[in-house]
């Protein structure tokens, strides 16, 4: 007869690859799970493990009895069929793996605040046949549409990551700015840094404290010089960085762009729709497995 009055949890394959640690902070405060670990209390298939552990889908976790924080969290809604039809029609690739959507503008890509639609909550409306969801990996800001890759596996999930992270996915964003730079290329060198005060979520030129940003830019096409279609290249993911390098740089602020000088009666003149004129066009990338 077995008195142990641990808990013990079957690892999902949608967790397979991941750190212990990181693992364990779904069941318990992370403080609590490097103490535990540290103390040999954690076993995977009996055994002790370390904090950077990778447990593999199918092995047994054990969990030993401890005193669980209150929850308050709100649960999410289950996808109803609309969310899940929605989800399928923003689809433009998927191999099985990897993922790949059309987000439209408006649509958050994870949750936060009063937020209760957001890309993150549609994934599970994409789960394969064995119940494996998509996972983000990047993100979009909520005004900005265009490409989005995610996937389901955890090795593919990872590798992407650490694609993003090195630098080897090349982005190219479309904007419709206001006015048209005078160089039709170059390449943008501001450093980035948040406003302080009571503005939120609004990003500055700071020459002294702000992040390394670049930006490539080229002039596909203008209107005299009344407007321009840019195509964006970002060296670097700093928030807001080429609605701010368009705006500050080049003096051409992006249609439609509230937050850095965008509003214009070209919106209601050109027929445009009244949204941020900023699109993720494309992502290039190395298949993460098939190379």
């Amino acid at each position: 007869m077995n008195n142990d009055p641990a808990e013990h949890i079957i690892v999902p394959p949608e967790d397979d690859g991941q750190r212990l640690d990181r693992w364990l902070k779904k069941h318990m405060p992370f403080v609590l799970a490097q103490k535990l670990i540290r103390k040999g209390a954690i076993r995977v298939d009996g055994k002790k493990a370390k904090q950077d552990t990778r447990i593999q889908s199918g092995q047994s976790v054990r969990i030993p009895p401890f005193d669980k924080p209150q929850d308050n969290t709100p649960k999410p809604k289950p996808l109803t069929d609309k969310d899940r039809a929605y989800i399928r029609d923003l689809v433009i690739f998927d191999d099985g793996d990897i993922v790949v959507i059309d987000k439209p503008e408006g649509l958050a890509s994870q949750g936060g605040g009063d937020l209760k639609q957001h890309v993150d909550r549609l994934l599970d409306g994409l789960a394969d046949k064995n119940g494996l969801s998509p996972k983000l990996i990047h993100r979009l800001d909520m005004d900005t549409s265009g490409v989005m890759i995610t996937a389901r596996k955890p090795d593919t999930i990872r590798k992407l990551g650490q694609m993003f992270k090195t630098k080897k996915v090349r982005k190219t964003y479309w904007a419709l700015t206001l006015s048209c730079p005078e160089d039709s290329d170059g390449l943008i060198r501001a450093p980035i840094g948040k406003i302080k005060g009571p503005i939120k979520d609004k990003m500055q030129i700071d020459e002294d404290d702000g992040k390394h940003a670049v930006t490539e830019f080229v002039v596909l096409e203008q209107a005299h010089k009344q407007a321009a279609f840019i195509a964006f290249s970002p060296h670097t993911g700093r928030t807001h960085q080429i609605r701010l390098h368009s705006s500050a740089v080049l003096e051409c602020p992006i249609i439609g762009d509230k937050k850095y000088g965008g509003e214009s009666d070209l919106v209601e003149t050109m027929g445009l729709a009244d949204r941020l004129h900023l699109h993720a066009y494309r992502l290039t990338l190395p298949h993460p497995t098939k190379h």
